[in-house]
């Protein structure tokens, strides 16, 4: 029998928020025309997280007046793959780094590479 904890979204987006305050600033402040946005449902099982957009390195003159690039959180994934507050908390921060990464161009095989 699986366990899902239960965290309210008022909570989840809390602690969304504070994974993106723990960017250092200097990357922080070159994300430019991106939302993170939390999500109750993701749109396939075991998607904890999803980047929809223009990386920063595929920009070019061409990239003016878009809408911005889009990153998901999956509240309720996230909550059933951990079973503690602390996995939780972790788990969302690997996800939002994650996802930023990719704003920035990097993918999934490079990342896997840096641990992430």
């Amino acid at each position: 029998m699986v366990v899902v904890i239960e965290l309210s979204r008022e909570d989840f987006e809390e602690l969304v928020s504070e994974a993106l305050d723990s960017i250092p600033p200097e990357l922080a402040e070159v994300m430019t025309n991106v939302v993170v946005v939390v999500e109750d449902d993701a749109p396939e099982p075991g998607l904890l997280g999803l980047y929809q957009g223009v990386p920063l390195t595929d920009r070019g003159d061409w990239y003016a007046g878009v809408l911005p690039d889009h990153i998901s959180i999956y509240r309720r994934e996230i909550l059933r793959v951990c079973g503690t507050f602390d996995e939780i908390v972790d788990e969302i921060r690997i996800t939002v780094v994650h996802e930023i990464a990719h704003h920035f161009g990097i993918d999934d095989e490079r990342l896997d590479q840096l641990g992430w």
